[in-house]
């Protein structure tokens, strides 16, 4: 009974230390508190599988009080919101596959006799079906009752749009997932990697090594990342040729343009997880601190649900993430042969961000011992 009481005493006297250790231990203990309220509050309010308001484009070949109410109808269907006009079918194909809207709808010079005559479809819907929940939400609309005269219900018609999806006429989710997981695994090793490099430096006693060495606090960031730089390319190539070997999807763009983008987007990662390294103690807490970053570029980046889908809000803090900039680079590249021209806006913020950051954390390091 007493060697019971006395094991109590000794668990309970650890437990005291580690208590004491957490509440003096302020980054540990702020995330124990703040990252389930965090993330409870912002994606409680910011996921959401409902799309609505998705850009798009017209071609209207009539222009006429006809066509406007029609397209005043899909407009108040809140699916859709109406941010380009082109002067023909195959402008709008080029509107889509930039990038610049997801879906479009042409309607025909003979759109009232059609309507009419109850022959054929009234007008044709495109989308951009590499993202399969918008275009699923898009694909909705072909059975979107119109009726040019609401005094006359039985002139309505339901069914009477045709849906084209483009990119990805099999509706395959793998066209979208497998680029999109090329993100993912990028942003989880690359952070990880290199959040406990000068942490490990510090825990393993070679600081003192660095300290007699004439390598600069810059020559050492660049030295840190570098390697990390190759493992990133070998894991590209690993997936690229796993996606079309296993899951078929087909690297439509151009190779190099392909791993230009993945330079940018490993080197934007490795910064920010150095940056990570100069901020914590432990291994621990930059473990702690790559996990909280992974799960919001997971969540917001458009990778699980649809970036048009989710708030204002959420979108703007999306924005700040590498991730979100990597995905529309590489799906742009992969399955619709997007031009680099047309994705120099993301291109600049990976650059940037890689650049900023590396400047932030040669600042923060600093070779000495605590």
């Amino acid at each position: 009974m007493n060697a019971l009481i006395a094991s109590f005493i000794r668990i309970m006297a650890v437990c005291s230390k580690e208590m004491i250790h957490l509440v003096h231990d302020r980054l540990t203990f702020g995330m124990v508190v703040m990252i389930p309220l965090f993330q409870l509050v912002l994606f409680g309010y910011t996921i959401n599988t409902d799309v609505r308001n998705v850009p798009a484009g017209i071609v209207d070949q009539v222009n006429n009080s006809f066509t406007r109410k029609l397209i005043g109808d899909l407009q108040a269907s809140q699916v859709v919101d109406f941010t380009k006009v082109a002067n023909t079918p195959r402008e709008l194909e080029t509107l889509i596959r930039n990038g610049e809207v997801n879906a479009g709808i042409i309607i025909p010079h003979d759109v009232e006799k059609r309507y009419y005559s109850g022959e054929g479809d009234i007008a044709q819907i495109l989308v951009d079906g590499s993202d399969t929940t918008l275009a699923s939400a898009v694909r909705a609309l072909s059975s979107f009752p119109f009726s040019p005269d609401q005094t006359i219900s039985n002139r309505s018609r339901a069914g009477s749009f045709s849906v084209r999806l483009l990119y990805n006429p099999e509706r395959r989710s793998s066209l979208f997932t497998v680029p999109g997981l090329l993100g993912v695994i990028l942003t989880m090793t690359m952070i990880m990697f290199t959040s406990i490099a000068i942490v490990r430096e510090r825990e393993r006693g070679n600081m003192e090594l660095l300290i007699t060495t004439p390598v600069r606090n810059l020559e050492l960031m660049v030295g840190k990342i570098t390697p990390y730089v190759g493992i990133g390319l070998i894991q590209v190539s690993v997936i690229l040729f796993l996606g079309v070997l296993l899951f078929r999807v087909p690297v439509v763009g151009k190779l190099p343009q392909v791993y230009a983008a993945c330079l940018l987007f490993i080197l934007a990662n490795l910064t920010l997880g150095l940056m990570i390294s100069t901020l914590v103690k432990n291994q621990l807490a930059a473990m702690q601190m790559s996990f909280f970053l992974l799960l919001p570029s997971i969540l917001l980046s458009g990778f699980m649900f649809p970036f048009v889908a989710m708030p204002k809000i959420a979108q703007q803090i999306a924005e700040v993430l590498p991730l979100t900039h990597f995905l529309r680079i590489i799906r742009g590249i992969i399955l619709r042969e997007e031009p680099m021209s047309q994705m120099m806006s993301d291109i600049t913020f990976l650059a940037l961000f890689a650049l900023v950051f590396l400047i932030i954390s040669t600042i923060r390091f600093s070779k000495r011992l605590e």
